[in-house]
C-alpha cells in the first residue's frame, strides 16, 4: 500500500480555521490550537445567543405593549386577557408593531379588548 502524505489537507484545514479566527487578539488569530478553541467557544455563544434573542424580543414587545396599553387606560395583562376573550388572534409582535406605528389603530384594538 502506498504511503499517504496528508500535509496538503491539514494545511488547507488550518488555513480555513485561521481565516475564520481573523480579528481575534493575540495567538487566538495566529496559532491553530488557540484559534480552534476560540472558534468553538464563539460557536457555542452564538448558539445560545440565538435563543436569548428570541426571549429578549418577546420581552421588548411586552414592555412596548404595556406602555401603549397604559396610555389607553388599561394594563398589559388586562389587554392580553381581553383580546383572548374577544377572540382576537394577534400575537405580541404584531400588536407591538401596531402600537409603535399606528396609535389610532391600537386604541381601537384596546376598545375591542375592554370588557363590555
Amino acid at each position: 500500500m502506498a504511503r499517504v502524505k496528508r500535509g496538503v489537507a491539514a494545511h488547507k484545514r488550518h488555513k480555513r480555521l485561521l481565516k475564520a479566527a481573523e480579528g481575534r487578539k493575540g495567538t487566538r488569530s495566529k496559532l491553530i490550537k488557540p484559534a480552534r478553541e476560540a472558534l468553538l467557544h464563539a460557536m457555542a455563544y452564538s448558539y445560545v445567543g440565538r435563543k436569548q434573542r428570541k426571549r429578549q424580543m418577546r420581552g421588548l414587545w411586552v414592555v412596548r405593549l404595556n406602555a401603549a396599553a397604559r396610555l389607553n387606560g388599561t394594563t398589559y395583562g388586562q389587554l392580553i386577557n381581553g383580546l383572548k376573550t374577544a377572540g382576537v388572534a394577534l400575537d405580541r409582535k404584531v400588536l407591538a408593531d401596531i402600537a409603535v406605528r399606528d396609535a389610532a389603530t391600537f386604541a381601537r384594538i384596546v376598545e375591542v379588548a375592554r370588557p363590555s
